[in-house]
């Protein structure tokens, strides 16, 4: 959650859902194939089935899916399903009520539970992200993977990073894939690499039941040189890292009267000039302090995760 006094994106600059359409349009036509609704939340959206159906219909978009907090998810996982979604994510941090609390700012455990029981029957394949955080949740991996493994879904540990609103960021709360593994292994014996050729952030691990999760080790292991992910924000700025302090205005382009041509030409030329290496660079720090001071995220919301997608 972001820090109080936090300042939120203007209702106004929101982009509508003609807008959105039209910007994905101009990816995919310039090759993205793979969609992914985020936030924030996305259920907060009025409609969203409705642009989820509408994003289905396209053929270029052969992977269409979503992350949510889960608090709405119960109520809305089958519209979901019948737009057309492809995939469905859910980010839990933990199975503790009062430890939710202190990480949400929230007493919607209940909800969040109710919505992964709606939605794993009908999104096989359900993946839970969790962030794991040494002193706060390392206490839980096993018992995030048992409770995944009851649903047919899939865990992926993702390292604590010092992006956006992570003020209280520390190279010590780093809960590392090694040692993830480690926990792991000592309780469930040898865990096996899963060899596969993709361009996702995860790298997956069967346990010797056959159980699969996935560790994201952006933080240890970044993957900066092969990341292919970008992130448009709900009023239309384009990052293309979530370490990026500046993005590129896509809403003034199309509200502006910019032709698919122009924008394209924007895009393409933004894309094929990127260097962007953030979370390298962050590793290679030698102060490695949280990233954004409290004050600037009170300042500009494009500084929060949450805002950008992440």
């Amino acid at each position: 959650m972001p820090e109080p006094e936090y300042v939120w994106l203007p209702r106004e600059d929101i982009l509508h859902f003609e807008e959105i359409e039209r910007l994905v349009d101009v990816f995919t036509g310039l090759g993205v194939d793979k969609v992914r609704l985020t936030g924030g939340e996305p259920l907060l959206r009025r409609g969203l089935p409705d642009l989820i159906a509408r994003l289905a219909q396209r053929p270029a978009i052969r992977d269409l899916a979503m992350t949510t907090n889960g608090v709405l998810l119960a109520q809305h996982a089958q519209a979901l399903k019948d737009a057309g979604l492809h995939r469905l994510t859910v980010s839990l941090d933990t199975l503790q009520p009062q430890r939710f609390r202190e990480l949400t700012r929230s007493d919607d455990l209940d909800r969040v539970l109710a919505g992964i029981a709606a939605a794993a029957p009908l999104f096989p394949g359900l993946k839970l992200d969790t962030v794991a955080i040494r002193g706060i949740n390392d206490d839980e991996i096993v018992a995030l993977i048992e409770f995944a493994r009851g649903y047919g879904a899939e865990v992926r540990f993702i390292e604590y990073m010092d992006v956006g609103g992570a003020t209280h960021w520390s190279m010590p709360r780093v809960l590392s894939r090694d040692a993830i593994l480690s926990g792991l292994e000592q309780h469930y014996g040898p865990i096996a690499a899963i060899e596969e050729v993709s361009s996702a952030p995860a790298d997956r691990y069967r346990l010797p039941d056959g159980t699969v999760f996935g560790i994201i080790a952006s933080t240890t292991a970044p993957f900066c040189a092969d990341c292919d992910r970008s992130r448009l924000t709900a009023d239309g700025v384009w990052y293309l890292c979530l370490y990026a302090a500046q993005g590129t205005d896509l809403r003034q382009a199309v509200r502006s009267g910019a032709s698919t041509a122009e924008i394209a030409d924007l895009i393409r030329s933004t894309w094929e000039a990127r260097r962007d290496r953030g979370a390298e660079d962050r590793l290679a720090a030698r102060d490695r302090s949280p990233l954004i001071p409290v004050a600037s995220l009170r300042r500009d919301p494009h500084l929060e995760m949450h805002t950008r997608g992440g």
